[in-house]
């Protein structure tokens, strides 16, 4: 077959960006990176594309390979493509973001490559371009949320209020005030109220609630009244 005459090679990988939430806490996946260079350092769970995949195959293999995690829904974020962003070869990076309830996927979670859960707070020194990949989605992450209910990814099926509002608190790095974000989320009508309480948090209980995906569709804009000034993308 004829190639394009007088072109540089470039490779081509994907990287893995897995937020998660442990009720408390929004995290980060990260892996210790195999080969080198930066042998041993912690990395976004990364790969290159073999000559018979597209992206979106590769970054499902590679994550299943990493981290033991399938069924994981990946949406693909952006291309990093700065000519020394790898120090051994010429390499295009295309990302992935993902967001799921940690408590979930804990037992699917593989310990070969040393895959650990990092909070965003506390996140180590990464390879490459990793941080800048983290701050990319972080911000994506936070549009999308202010538009519609994103996050619910992140939780259980059934779940509280407070823990609910944690998790907005975690993902904008804010406080809200508690009663006007409970009148807020309540008045979207996309929350079905529970009959039972986790009484793990207190005597008294908070009911659980679970999202109403009859509604889903109808209703899905009122949740832009829960973000005072949603993030411009």
């Amino acid at each position: 077959m004829t190639k394009y005459q007088n072109q540089t090679r470039l490779l081509a990988a994907v990287d893995c960006i897995i937020f998660g939430f442990d009720g408390n806490a929004l995290k980060l996946l990260l892996v210790q990176r195999a080969i080198q260079p930066e042998k041993g350092r912690w990395s976004l769970m990364g790969g290159f594309i073999q000559p018979a995949e597209d992206a979106d195959t590769a970054a499902l293999r590679i994550l299943k390979k990493l981290t033991g995690l399938e069924g994981v829904y990946l949406e693909q974020l952006h291309t990093f493509s700065g000519p020394h962003r790898d120090p051994i070869e010429r390499t295009l990076s295309v990302t992935y973001f993902a967001l799921i309830d940690i408590h979930q996927y804990e037992k699917q979670l593989s310990d070969e490559y040393h895959a650990e859960w990092f909070p965003l707070t506390e996140i180590p020194s990464l390879i490459f371009d990793h941080s800048e990949m983290v701050k990319m989605a972080r911000e994506k992450l936070r549009y999308k949320a202010a538009l519609h209910p994103l996050l619910f990814e992140l939780l259980p099926k059934k779940f509280t209020l407070p823990q609910l509002q944690n998790l907005y608190e975690c993902v904008y790095d804010t406080s809200f005030d508690k009663r006007n974000f409970t009148r807020k989320v309540l008045s979207t009508r996309l929350l079905v109220k529970q009959k039972d309480k986790d009484k793990g948090s207190s005597k008294k209980g908070a009911f659980f609630y679970k999202l109403d995906n009859r509604h889903y569709k109808a209703h899905f804009h009122s949740f832009l009244n829960i973000i005072p000034n949603p993030p411009i993308k």
